[in-house]
């Protein structure tokens, strides 16, 4: 199981949400890429990076950091936020990004979707961030009716690399992911499955890991910059 430290991008900074609240950030970084440089060093093999103000702009706003970490890191990162049309799209992975993450155009068009899973083979991942197992979207300001499971389902043909399921009232609130939720969407789908939200310590990944469902990975971002956990303690773990 990948584990995927997170580098949230707001105003330029890394910084880290209570909930997906954007009142709710706490700066852990000036300088995002001396920041993705240290995982590096850590031993991450993936790096996941959100543009907190292009998921509420609906364009790329932290486009600068997110270049200088592409620049700087030899492993392989994830992008999202704000990424809601084929020029964008194009435009990232050009860059050197590895994969897209599409979030909100996968409630509101989900046919750009599987245009771009078609386009760009293993480049596209879908983004499900969910409250009480409803989907959120536009930064996690606006709820819908979607179920989560009903959402994954619809692009079980369409090529997709990955699920990135984020249970929102454990996102930032350092109080363990929502093992159970995750494990039923991966048994539910064929696609492979990467956890968020509230992963605070290296038993969390390990329950992740042994959760009876074929995770591909999990992400983790304050728990990291806090140092409740170490990151090459924890990839060692996984190992085990």
């Amino acid at each position: 199981m990948i584990l995927y430290p997170a580098i949230d991008l707001k105003d330029g900074q890394a910084v880290r949400l209570l909930r997906g609240e954007m009142e709710a950030a706490t700066v852990f970084n000036d300088d995002p890429a001396a920041q993705a440089r240290a995982f590096v060093e850590a031993g991450c093999q993936w790096l996941h990076l959100v543009d907190l103000n292009g998921a509420f702009a609906g364009e790329p706003v932290n486009a600068a950091p997110v270049e200088a970490i592409l620049r700087d890191c030899n492993v392989p990162a994830q992008l999202g936020g704000g990424i809601r049309n084929m020029a964008t799209i194009e435009r990232w992975l050009d860059k050197g990004l590895a994969r897209v993450i599409l979030g909100t155009v996968a409630v509101e068009n989900p046919d750009l979707v599987r245009e771009a899973a078609r386009a760009f083979p293993g480049k596209v991942a879908v983004g499900i961030d969910a409250r009480n197992g409803m989907v959120a979207t536009k930064g996690w300001a606006e709820e819908t009716d979607v179920e989560v499971i009903d959402l994954a389902r619809q692009f079980e043909d369409a090529g997709v690399a990955a699920i990135i399921y984020t249970d929102i009232n454990r996102d930032g609130a350092m109080q363990g992911p929502n093992v159970d939720a995750t494990a039923a969407l991966a048994r539910a789908i064929s696609i492979p499955v990467i956890a968020s939200g509230g992963v605070s310590s290296i038993a969390d990944l390990v329950a992740l890991r042994d959760c009876g469902a074929d995770l591909n990975g999990a992400i983790s971002g304050r728990a990291l910059y806090d140092g409740a956990i170490d990151l090459t303690e924890a990839l060692r773990a996984l190992r085990a």
